[in-house]
């Protein structure tokens, strides 16, 4: 590691993980807006326009994750960085701007494009600059971003949504607040696009881009989803994809989407239901920041299959809980220990598994295959979950989250691979069928 420059190195991996930062901010603010946007709307008794005011952006995640891998592999990393900026800053103001329901809904799908761009191109970035021994936890710093921006749109919702026992303060949630809740993102939206211009191309692209590779002398615009397809990358490509779908049908992003209806179902009214989002959002940071010191001395796969392990018990255990009628703190205490769990594990590991395990050659298609994958995840667990609640109950709904869990624990205990301390090459060696 001789000449290497630690301060700019750890300024180019922050200014990437900004992406994350606006990719969680964005995609849990909605959810503090929700009660107030659709009384605004006008749509509280008309669940199909709320459904599509809440899962629009994640179209736009889909739309953004198809493109990404191509466009990174053709044009670089770093423009597809800075264009997701763009889109987060575009789609900032005008949602808070727009009194149309249709145009509303337009402005999300573009923020929702700069999600599905950043979430793979942010920890995709930061592998490919990053150096073996310390990979795992600076792509774990993108994740960490992600809960930073989740809880500073909890922070932000719970701020600005004033006392709903009150006419005047509801009245103003109603016309103004749910638009500050958007337009609070402009600043961190408008700093990452200045940093971004500061940070350099991926020297993995630039060898890529100039042939300094043998293996990979044909631009990357060529080593597209049919060569993806090949045989030899058969298994790593399931891998991929199991892990990003997993990641989502595990459960425990519908607790950042459906809180009003999870902690409401508990038994709390609505300022305690915005205040116990709020502790589980520091708890997302706290075991975050854990992960970051446990992914490089656990490893990947013991944090992975922790996960699976662990939150198959708790959903089963809130399951029976909804099912004897169970309410008040246990409730909070055991969706807390659920989120903990999650982000100690999957939610970090995820990312830098999908970052590690495929070969520099097919690595940007491969990112957006898998990052695809996982917001049709999300978006299958977001349609699903009102459906599968209204006829299972809360019960059903979260033990089917747990034998979901337990179905991954078993997949993973004989698919998944220690990437811990292993250079991107060596883990091509390993993973990939000649």
């Amino acid at each position: 590691m001789q000449g290497f420059n630690k301060g700019f190195f750890y300024f180019i991996c922050l200014v990437s993980a900004m992406g994350g930062l606006l990719f969680g901010y964005d995609w849990v603010v909605i959810g503090g807006a929700k009660p107030f946007y659709e009384l605004y709307f006008d749509i509280t008794d008309l669940p199909l326009m709320q459904g599509i005011a809440m899962t629009t952006a994640l179209v736009g995640c889909l739309a953004g994750a198809m493109v990404a891998g191509a466009a990174a592999d053709r044009y670089g990393r770093k423009p597809l960085l800075m264009l997701s900026a763009v889109l987060f800053t575009v789609s900032a103001v005008a949602t808070g701007l727009f009194n149309d329901f249709i145009l509303f809904n337009i402005a999300r799908f573009i923020g929702g494009i700069g999600i599905g761009v950043a979430s793979a191109l942010s920890p995709m970035y930061i592998a490919e600059v990053s150096p073996a021994e310390i990979r795992g936890r600076m792509v774990s710093l993108n994740q960490m971003t992600i809960v930073l921006g989740i809880l500073s749109a909890q922070i932000v919702n719970m701020l600005l949504a004033r006392d709903t026992a009150v006419v005047e303060s509801q009245a103003w949630n109603v016309e103004w607040g749910w638009r500050w809740m958007f337009w609070a993102e402009t600043l961190p939206a408008g700093l990452f696009l200045l940093l971004s211009f500061f940070i350099p191309e991926s020297p993995v692209y630039l060898k890529l881009k100039q042939g300094v590779v043998a293996e990979s002398r044909r631009t990357g615009r060529e080593a597209g989803l049919r060569e993806l397809m090949q045989a030899k990358y058969g298994k790593v490509l399931l891998l991929g994809l199991v892990i990003a779908v997993f990641q989502q049908w595990c459960g425990t992003n519908v607790i950042f989407n459906y809180a009003q209806e999870i902690f409401l179902g508990a038994g709390f009214d609505v300022d305690g239901m915005f205040i116990n989002i709020v502790i589980t959002g520091i708890a997302n940071v706290i075991f975050t920041i854990l992960a970051l010191y446990t992914i490089e001395k656990w490893g990947r796969r013991t944090l992975i299959l922790l996960g699976a392990g662990g939150l198959g018990l708790i959903y089963l255990t809130l399951g029976t809980c909804y099912f004897f009628e169970v309410k008040g703190v246990l409730m909070v205490v055991l969706v807390v220990a659920a989120i903990s769990v999650y982000a100690m594990t999957l939610g970090s590991v995820t990312w830098t598994l999908l970052a590690e395990i495929f070969p520099n050659r097919v690595r940007g298609i491969a990112m957006a295959t898998c990052t695809f994958a996982l917001w049709v995840g999300c978006c299958t667990l977001t349609f699903s979950f009102p459906s599968m609640n209204a006829a299972l109950g809360s019960s059903g709904t979260f033990w089917i989250y747990s034998a979901i869990c337990v179905c991954a624990f078993v997949f993973l205990w004989n698919r998944c691979p220690e990437t811990k301390g292993k250079s991107l090459e060596e883990l091509e060696k390993e993973l990939v069928k000649k």
